[in-house]
């Protein structure tokens, strides 16, 4: 389950995303550059998302109930496919407005001003994403990740906006402006293609990260060690929570109270390793072969 003030940083990417479209709007007010005018379109795209990320961190920060004995956790890949989703929408109405301007190209107007007001938004971002990030990592948080790393993609794009921009003030190569607003558009698909895909793996049941699973699979080799074997590790990421099942199988001469304390042991472990990790065992005789009568269970190396 999240922490609930994990939503003060929704609030905070609403803020901020507020008070870039005032910004970065009055940029493109003063100026009419098409470039800016996209800079500007996706900060809307980062107040949707803001707010569809507070709207599922509510959701997912509820504890497990009947119906969801798991938890809510995976209510954040809908927040983060839905960013995804709209980035895309994004990119297709700036990609309209450049091609529109580049064949009808058009004067810029009190430039020195317009970029000055896109850098101050440009640094509202930059701020907000790396408090986003740090939080996100923290906590394994897809949704807060999915938003810090679209509002690094923004601060980016404006860089490269404002550098143009500026360019055509000075060399008064007006179809540039549009040009850079249609790069601008190709930056943030892909952005948005990758929120899409990793939105999906977790909907789909992914595995943990590799990293993780060779932690897990050292813990395991330890124990081999001392004479236990294991067989059925599977492993998935449901939102901040990792669940890991495996079988754990130990001589058929212990008591139940040993192979209960060394299923402890192993859960403890993997717990210290893998945080957020929700750890189930199933304790089976070693020397029946009827164990590994579900071995197709065992998670395949490819």
């Amino acid at each position: 389950m999240l922490p609930a003030s994990l939503k003060r940083y929704a609030w905070l990417s609403i803020a901020a995303a507020l008070s870039t479209i005032l910004l970065k709007g009055w940029a493109w007010w003063l100026t009419g550059s098409v470039g800016l005018l996209s800079d500007a379109l996706e900060s809307f795209v980062n107040l949707a998302g803001a707010m569809m990320a507070l709207a599922m961190l509510t959701l997912a920060a509820l504890p497990a109930d009947d119906n969801h004995a798991h938890g809510h956790g995976k209510a954040e890949y809908f927040s983060s496919a839905f960013e995804g989703f709209l980035i895309l929408i994004a990119a297709v109405s700036i990609a309209y407005a450049a091609i529109e301007r580049l064949f009808n190209p058009q004067p810029l107007e009190s430039v020195g001003i317009g970029l000055g007001v896109s850098v101050v938004a440009s640094i509202i971002n930059l701020v907000t994403s790396r408090i986003l990030m740090g939080v996100g990592r923290k906590y394994k948080s897809i949704t807060l990740e999915a938003d810090a790393h679209h509002l690094l993609t923004d601060v980016w794009t404006s860089v490269g906006v404002i550098a143009g921009v500026g360019l055509v003030w000075l060399t008064d190569w007006l179809w540039l402006d549009p040009v850079i607003a249609i790069m601008v558009a190709l930056n943030i698909v892909w952005t948005g293609w990758q929120l899409l895909q990793r939105s999906a793996a977790g909907l789909m049941d992914a595995s943990i990260p590799e990293e993780e699973l060779k932690t897990i699979e050292g813990i395991l080799a330890a124990y081999r060690q001392q004479g236990l074997e294991f067989h059925a590790l599977r492993t998935r990421q449901a939102g901040t929570r990792a669940f890991i099942t495996v079988h754990v199988l130990v001589p058929g001469s212990w008591t139940v109270q040993e192979g209960h304390d060394w299923s402890e042991r192993i859960e403890t472990d993997i717990r210290q390793a893998v945080t957020h990790a929700h750890i189930t065992t199933h304790l089976e005789p070693i020397e029946d072969p009827i164990s590994l009568a579900d071995q197709d269970l065992d998670r395949q190396a490819d």
